[in-house]
């Protein structure tokens, strides 16, 4: 008789997996997320078959709790630079709520263990941001340039602009208005009001 699964422990076991990989990286062995999960390893693999499917499990939780915040309220009918801001300030606020969340996903990111299926399953429901990039990356200085670029050049400066804010606290909302200031002008804008607008409908 196959053993019932309780949704509390594949929680615990995301929770889990997601705090050591974002302390010890993806090597994390799965007996210790077990041990932190508060479970025996075997137990482990009753939720998920293999390390593999676990990591791409955690990608996806990261993944669509992330999307779920900057989707909140998007003003999709806003100016490009509106909404570029939001997406901006929102996933900011969602890694300085989570920062062990943001170093785990950084590393999934660029993992090969992360599938291509998983990739297209996360990003479903992405239509209003990947709008938002594509109109970015189509108009001012980025539009000569291969398409994806102006998505690297938001989360690198965020990055950046997340470390730096993080280096140093008393100055985080000026080096974060800053950053978007930054990455607002690399796209060709200008001041709120200026520089790039949205197309006609």
């Amino acid at each position: 008789m196959a053993r019932l699964r309780s949704p509390e422990k594949r929680v615990a076991i995301l929770e889990a997996a997601t705090a050591e990989i974002a302390e010890g990286g993806l090597g994390v062995a799965t007996a210790k997320i077990a041990r932190r999960a508060g479970i025996a390893e075997g137990t482990l693999f009753t939720y998920f078959a293999s390390k593999d499917e676990l990591l791409n499990a955690v990608y996806m939780e990261l993944k669509t709790e992330a999307y779920a915040r900057i989707h909140h309220g998007f003003p999709i009918h806003s100016s490009l630079e509106q909404r570029a801001r939001h997406i901006w300030f929102r996933y900011i606020s969602w890694v300085a709520d989570a920062p062990a969340k943001r170093k785990a996903v950084a590393q999934l990111s660029v993992s090969e263990v992360v599938t291509s299926a998983t990739r297209a399953k996360a990003a479903k429901g992405w239509d209003g941001v990947e709008r938002m990039l594509s109109e970015l990356g189509e108009q001012g200085p980025l539009r000569a340039l291969p398409t994806g670029y102006v998505s690297a050049l938001m989360l690198a400066m965020l990055e950046a602009t997340m470390e730096y804010a993080a280096r140093k606290p008393r100055q985080k909302d000026q080096i974060v208005e800053g950053g978007f200031a930054a990455f607002w002008r690399a796209c060709g804008g200008q001041a709120a009001g200026g520089g790039i607008h949205p197309r006609n409908k």
